[in-house]
């Protein structure tokens, strides 16, 4: 990065997150491959999954905001090539497939006891011998759904009220002895041996140490987000700030981070040596609340000046916006959001609320965003559109909406 970028202005620190995110690259006509999305999780390093399907699964729609029209199977095809994996990466997450040995020491933590998980660990202490039966299951028979081992007899719960093959399956998983080949209809993880999921050379690949590997997911963030503190560097891969602060300063001193001020931020930021700054950014893009370029609700107030939050867990009486809220980008800045639903039975796309930050001219924004809603519609397999009344933004997209 030349020198003068020691200082940068906000506009252009959201020109580097956005291009890092993968926003500076134009859109084909044509639909995008299982290819194109296996490099589109590359360049973002982590996908993070969500079961909420009110509109589409999460982990669906950064692959929509970023090539427009593509495979919705590409995600499990993926799995299926081995170019991609589940682990617990940012929450519940695809990997690029060469990171898994990156995450071997978070797998021998959690299988060591070093670091202690939820109450996977202390199932695991009180119940070793079953465990290893699941495992030894697993290894005999092929590939398990919970579902098929489970013994329980009462109604399930909560989506957290495991039974016991569950909890098992489940610590198996994060201690790396089992991992996801895939997902059932039912969304429920498909358990099978590491040896059945990964490819030869991803097996074969030595383990880094501890440390190595936190400083290649610190590296990794850094290239993924453009431009980061050193508070969003641990949190993309969920390390611990204060673990990884000596290795910032080493990747600093080494030339592979670059520490510099941006307009209006407290704390210095970090770019990578090789960050380019594009010219421009245009884009139109609707993003998933789980998306890596907001799932920071810190950072996007500093970055975008855009307030965020999941209002799925909130009681409907209290929600400003609704259910499930997706941030509109136009070009370099978050402008509005929009409540979206899938109707399916009546096959419709439904805006319950669609909203418009303060300032932002509903002329300037209504077309590119009704293309995307179309775009979206067109991909679901939805063949109408509705606009609800909430909102400031709601009649200017009705219209625009029109045929």
């Amino acid at each position: 990065m030349p020198k003068r970028l020691e200082k940068l202005s906000i506009v252009e620190a959201r020109r580097l997150a956005l291009a890092a995110q993968g926003f500076g690259i134009q859109r084909t006509n044509a639909m995008s491959s299982v290819a194109d999305a296996v490099t589109v999780i590359r360049k973002l390093g982590v996908v993070q999954i969500d079961s909420v399907n009110v509109l589409a699964r999460s982990q669906e729609l950064p692959l929509l905001a970023r090539l427009g029209n593509h495979d919705r199977t590409a995600i499990p095809k993926a799995t299926a090539q081995g170019k991609i994996f589940e682990y617990w990466g940012h929450e519940a997450s695809h990997l690029p497939v060469e990171l898994q040995p990156l995450f071997r020491w978070k797998m021998d933590a959690a299988r060591t006891g070093k670091v202690k998980h939820w109450g996977l660990t202390s199932f695991y202490n009180d119940n070793k011998a079953y465990v290893q039966r699941v495992l030894k299951h697993v290894e005999k028979s092929g590939p398990v759904t919970a579902r098929a081992l489970s013994t329980r007899t009462k109604k399930v719960g909560t989506w957290w009220d495991w039974d016991e093959a569950k909890t098992a399956l489940e610590y198996l998983f994060l201690t790396g002895q089992l991992m996801s080949n895939g997902r059932g209809s039912d969304f429920a993880r498909i358990y099978d041996t590491p040896e059945r999921v990964l490819p030869s050379q991803i097996l074969a690949a030595p383990t880094p140490t501890e440390r190595d590997a936190r400083r290649q997911l610190l590296v990794r963030a850094a290239v993924a987000q453009g431009i980061a503190t050193a508070d969003d560097l641990a949190d993309y891969y969920r390390q611990r700030l204060s673990a990884v602060k000596p290795l910032l300063a080493e990747l600093v001193e080494d030339g592979v981070l670059n520490e510099v001020a941006v307009e209006g931020w407290r704390e210095k930021a970090f770019i990578h040596c090789h960050a380019k700054l594009p010219k421009r950014i245009r884009a139109t893009a609707l993003l998933s609340p789980f998306d890596s370029l907001v799932w920071c609700r810190s950072r996007n107030e500093r970055l975008f000046g855009f307030h965020y939050r999941i209002e799925i867990y909130t009681p409907k009486p209290k929600r400003r916006f609704g259910y499930y809220v997706l941030p509109i980008l136009s070009d370099e800045k978050l402008v509005g959001r929009l409540d979206m639903k899938a109707d399916r039975t009546n096959g419709t796309l439904r805006i319950e609320g669609a909203y418009l930050e303060h300032g932002v001219a509903a002329a300037t924004v209504a077309a590119p965003v009704a293309r995307e809603v179309g775009l979206m519609a067109k991909w679901l397999g939805l063949e109408h559109k509705y606009v609800g009344v909430r909102g400031n933004f709601s009649r200017a997209l009705r219209i625009a909406l029109q045929p």
